[in-house]
């Protein structure tokens, strides 16, 4: 293994503090000794991302419009939150409801991934919920237009392999999820 060395921080200033987007720019200087004085960053809050299934075997999906592609997506619950107010587990429970109208009799830690840390600081935590159940309706965001979809597990890959499944986080968590059945 070599001798990699981590990025020294010079100087770090928020250049945008927006409610709904924070970004950072920093002054490094990389081991080799070149200074880049514009390396900007991204400051998101957490994600926690649920994989729920019914006890009959069906995945429940959300489809929603997506703004910065342009199109629809057909994902898995998801939401932020702020890790110093509110737990990865509640997070993902609240999520799953407010989404879905589902709640989850188990819900169980798959994984806690990164989903781009050369720009993005956030941290993705995936739970898999089994035997969720119908428990009341949804209670959207004001930027929230969902649909909800039950979605066969046995189709699932297919979808995927297909391109109707096609957000990152989304098909981690199905891959590793499903490993835990």
């Amino acid at each position: 293994m070599t001798d990699l060395q981590k990025w020294k921080l010079l100087q770090s200033k928020m250049v945008l503090a927006h409610d709904w987007c924070k970004v950072r720019q920093d002054e490094i200087e990389l081991p080799n000794g070149r200074i880049i004085d514009d390396y900007f960053v991204n400051i998101k809050p957490e994600i926690a991302l649920i994989l729920p299934i019914t006890s009959s075997k069906e995945i429940i999906f959300v489809r929603q419009y997506r703004h910065a592609v342009g199109e629809f997506f057909i994902e898995l619950p998801a939401g932020s939150f702020d890790a110093t107010k509110e737990s990865a587990e509640a997070a993902a429970a609240r999520e799953l409801q407010e989404e879905t109208g589902y709640i989850a009799q188990e819900l169980t830690k798959i994984a806690t991934l990164y989903d781009k840390p050369s720009k993005d600081t956030n941290k993705i935590h995936l739970f898999l919920a089994e035997n969720v159940i119908k428990s009341g309706e949804q209670k959207l965001d004001i930027t929230e237009e969902i649909e909800v979809l039950l979605i066969p597990v046995e189709s699932v890959r297919e979808k995927i392999l297909q391109g109707e499944i096609c957000v990152a986080g989304t098909v981690a968590a199905i891959c590793l999820g499903l490993n835990f059945l």
